[in-house]
């Protein structure tokens, strides 16, 4: 997965989330890899949308077998698949797993509306009945800038931090009135502020969070422990 370094200032360009810190004079827009980047000083965020996940599905689709989208689009139509359970039963046997397959079902039978939609609007529309919650994103997203290495990748219902090799933290705006911490953090049992997740299977704890005073240093240090053991 290409990777970037943690920063932190507003980008409110195609493709980006919403980083809603201050602007800093020495940010410059940048690309890497055909991804929307910031850099800030030495620090560098990556932002990614489900547009960006679909180029880099095209990437690990040709690295399993070689070909890319085109030639596979071109033996499914000559298979004449009816249905996505066909279509997906048959990739397996060919070899093509993961988002890859998820790619080639999608250019068969099409996209969902969310996955052409741009990051700034997967998150607005996850906090638009709950815009109190937005300073509680902020402050979870501000919090990698001190990480190292962190891409952020929204999709419709939370937003994924990633480290350069695996997803460590996923948030998510549960109710109207708290947002969910998902942290990766194994072998840790459940206690006191640390949850049982309900998030994802891979997230063992989570945290529940009801105001940006609550993303204190106790978060903090969990959220660095599971980038940490991530790395």
């Amino acid at each position: 997965m290409d990777s970037a370094i943690g920063g932190g200032p507003i980008c409110l360009c195609q493709n980006s989330a919403r980083i809603p810190f201050s602007v800093r004079a020495e940010s410059s827009l940048l690309t890497f890899g055909g991804f929307p980047i910031v850099r800030v000083g030495d620090a560098i965020v990556e932002i990614r949308d489900w547009k960006a996940m679909r180029t880099q599905s095209a990437r690990l689709l040709e690295k399993q077998t070689g070909a890319g989208v085109a030639a596979w689009s071109k033996r499914i139509k000559k298979e004449r698949f009816v249905d996505e359970a066909s279509l997906r039963a048959w990739l397996a046997k060919q070899g093509v797993k993961g988002y890859a397959r998820d790619l080639l079902v999608m250019e068969r039978f099409g996209y969902p509306d969310f996955f052409t939609a741009t990051a700034q609007e997967l998150i607005d529309g996850q906090y638009a009945d709950r815009p109190q919650l937005l300073p509680i994103f902020d402050a979870i997203v501000e919090a990698v800038e001190e990480l190292g290495d962190v891409t952020i990748q929204a999709r419709k219902t939370y937003v994924s931090l990633v480290s350069p090799r695996r997803t460590f933290a996923r948030v998510v705006p549960t109710t109207k009135n708290r947002v969910d911490l998902g942290l990766r953090l194994e072998g840790l049992r459940p206690r006191g502020r640390l949850q049982p997740s309900k998030i994802q299977e891979t997230m063992q704890v989570q945290i529940g969070v009801t105001s940006r005073e609550q993303v204190d240093s106790q978060v903090l240090a969990w959220l660095r422990r599971a980038y940490e053991e991530s790395r």
